[in-house]
């Protein structure tokens, strides 16, 4: 018997190493190859990748390649080419759902992460924390691939004859980076994520389910759950006394039912304070504010809604409005609408004479088959579109500072649904309208109309999955005029977000532009002027204190984590000020979906702790002047300026010289 096993193992790694021979040499002919015939040696390279996977010990062989293959061009004009761009979330639909070779393309990715991660490979996109930090979020994600969970019936519908290999791939992975701190690293990022208050969420919410399952198993520790877990979970699954052993919806509803004033009263209380704790919102409280309104207990929505004086006065006015709503969105598959509402409700908006009535039309106006379809490829069938839709405008009107473009080069569209949910939601409002009724915008730009329908794509080719249902129906109406108004500023000298900028976003947009580079040549100019003028109308101690009026849109030099350069950035620069230790703060938007990053040098983007409101990043004054390139002001001249040092200016200077404006020469300026 052991002879045979030993006879069965020689062959075994045998077959692996012809496999691996012939996969050496698939990979050096698609390294050498052009670029039109890259992808085919990369579907060769794929097809022998795949069967190395499905051997019981290739995947160390598949690892020590992982570099060269990513070298050699394996991801070269496919989503995973920019590796920086990559969602955990779509990790696990990916491995489950697609082809085999997809699959296949897949596990290198992840396995090129880990080599990155390990400091066995690097790429200029993801330093090694970075790449740590996605392989942490996708094992949380599939962590009942690692504790083996049954399958339900539709995950065993779905398994492959991959499913082995990729089970093996996420307990090497988890072997490779350690289990040690998984879910306390985990549980910390949820809570890092959420105290952003995101609109999309379902990947927390996947994340949280995770945990509360490894925590049911015992695999994990105590300490685990001590460190917030029980707080998320609770949050979702269990956060009153009638649904703390989550009984499921009808149970509950049974439960409301047969209670008192005073359990009723708890209930609408406790669902409250998790909302606003943790920014997550349980399918029992979205059940129990549909149950108010059935069983005429609607006194008991400002309690659910966790309102303050100014939330309160708003419900009492619009109440007749506010029961529509909820009545139309809200769901135990909407739940998070009811956080929008609360805030929504806080921030007084109502009370401007357009908003409740573009509400109501809203409500009463049907969406066109197109929306539907749209919406219906986004948000799925369960619900109506027109409840997806209401939800996510109660939610974009409630959290301003919450969208994000998700996966998409949209950062542009994105920032101005934010400005104008921000700064002027009836105008929002009116584009909802506009694309709802009749699939097109109309806009303008210099006084000529500009149709949306008659436009070619912009950068959003397709639906957009991954975002906000808002997002979905204007985002690509939203590019298409972007594109359209770059198109007509072509031959202008200088950078067309000079007349793009206040034409898109509104009238409050600062006609005074700046800009620290010559748009021709990529030259800085002027660097050390560009960033006085940044100081004289943004910084509190130079420009006689005056505020941020409207919030201004913005252009920042990304870097990666080594202060390299990446690209250019739209942001929202939405006020300035102290913060809590007393030191000058920028405080902006980043539309990217997660503001907390470092760029380098010691600029690390915060989002907590620094008196940041929900959704904003902030970083010090001269740590933000330094990788800014772009910026509006309103021409106003400066009350009672304060000149900058100018050793304070040939810092910033400095900062700026040494990470993104490398290599840059400055124009010389004719006097």
């Amino acid at each position: 018997m052991i002879e045979a096993k030993n006879t069965s193992s020689s062959q075994a790694t045998g077959h692996l190493q012809t496999l691996l021979d012939r996969l050496d040499r698939q990979v050096t002919q698609l390294n050498g190859a052009s670029r039109v015939g890259k992808t085919d040696h990369a579907l060769r390279v794929l097809e022998v990748a795949r069967r190395v996977l499905e051997q019981q010990d290739g995947l160390p062989a598949l690892c020590q390649r992982a570099g060269v293959m990513d070298k050699a061009g394996l991801f070269s004009g496919t989503d995973w080419a920019s590796p920086d761009t990559l969602q955990p979330g779509l990790v696990k639909h990916t491995l489950t759902h697609a082809a085999p070779a997809t699959i296949t393309l897949e596990a290198m990715s992840l396995l090129r992460f880990l080599v990155i991660a390990i400091d066995d490979h690097t790429h200029p996109d993801v330093p090694p924390a970075q790449a740590k930090q996605f392989l942490t979020q996708v094992l949380a994600l599939n962590m009942d691939r690692l504790l083996g969970q049954a399958a339900d019936e539709a995950q065993r519908n779905a398994q492959g004859p991959l499913t082995p290999a990729i089970d093996r791939l996420m307990r090497y992975l988890m072997q490779e980076i350690g289990p040690d701190g998984l879910l306390d690293h985990l549980i910390d990022e949820i809570w890092r994520i959420m105290a952003q208050r995101p609109l999309q969420v379902d990947h927390v919410k996947a994340m949280v389910v995770q945990i509360a399952q490894a925590l049911q198993s015992g695999s994990a520790s105590t300490a685990d759950a001590q460190r917030g877990a029980d707080r998320l979970i609770s949050a979702l699954f269990g956060p009153t006394s009638l649904c703390r052993d989550d009984p499921g919806i009808p149970a509950y509803l049974d439960s409301l039912s047969r209670a008192d004033e005073r359990a009723i009263q708890d209930e609408a209380y406790a669902l409250a304070r998790a909302m606003h704790d943790t920014g997550l919102v349980s399918d029992y409280h979205a059940a129990f504010l549909r149950w108010t309104l059935d069983a005429d207990q609607a006194r008991m929505l400002p309690h659910a809604l966790g309102l303050s004086t100014t939330g309160l006065d708003a419900l009492r006015c619009y109440e007749p409005l506010v029961c529509a709503m909820v009545g139309a969105a809200v769901h135990p598959g909407t739940a998070q609408a009811v956080y929008g509402l609360a805030l929504m409700l806080e921030r007084g908006i109502l009370y401007s004479p357009p908003i409740a009535p573009s509400l109501w039309r809203l409500l009463e106006t049907p969406l066109s088959a197109d929306c539907i379809a749209t919406l219906a490829a986004a948000c799925g069938k369960a619900l109506p579109a027109k409840t997806h839709l209401v939800a996510g405008v109660m939610m974009l009107l409630g959290q301003p500072l919450g969208v994000g473009q998700g996966n998409n080069p949209t950062c542009q569209s994105a920032r101005a649904m934010s400005m104008w949910a921000l700064n002027d939601p009836d105008f929002l409002l009116w584009l909802i309208a506009q694309v709802t009724r009749g699939d097109r915008l109309m806009l303008h730009f210099e006084g000529e109309p500009l149709d949306t329908a008659t436009l070619p794509p912009g950068l959003a080719t397709s639906t957009l999955l991954d975002a906000d249902p808002v997002s979905v129906l204007l985002v690509p109406h939203l590019d298409r005029a972007y594109a359209e108004m770059g198109r007509r500023c072509i031959g202008r000298p200088e950078d067309p977000h000079r007349w793009i900028n206040p034409e898109l976003h509104g009238w409050w947009v600062g006609r005074d532009f700046h800009i620290a580079v010559d748009v021709r040549t990529g030259d800085l100019q002027d660097y050390e002027g560009f960033l006085r003028a940044f100081h004289a109308s943004y910084h509190p101690q130079h420009n006689g204190n005056q505020p941020v009026i409207h919030p201004q849109p913005a252009g920042i030099a990304v870097t990666d984590a080594t202060g390299t350069f990446v690209g250019w950035h739209a942001i929202t620069l939405i006020r300035v000020g102290l913060d809590p230790e007393g030191q000058m703060r920028v405080y902006f938007f980043n539309p990217n979906n997660d503001s907390g990053q470092d760029w380098g040098h010691g600029i690390v983007v915060s989002t907590m702790g620094c008196g940041e409101r929900f959704g904003e990043g902030s970083l010090p004054f001269a740590d933000f002047a330094a990788r800014l390139y772009l910026f509006h002001d309103d021409g106003l001249p400066p009350l009672a300026p304060v000149p900058v040092p100018d050793d304070q200016i040939v810092q910033i200077a400095a900062m700026g010289r040494k990470s993104w404006a490398v290599g840059r020469g400055d124009v010389v300026l004719d006097r």
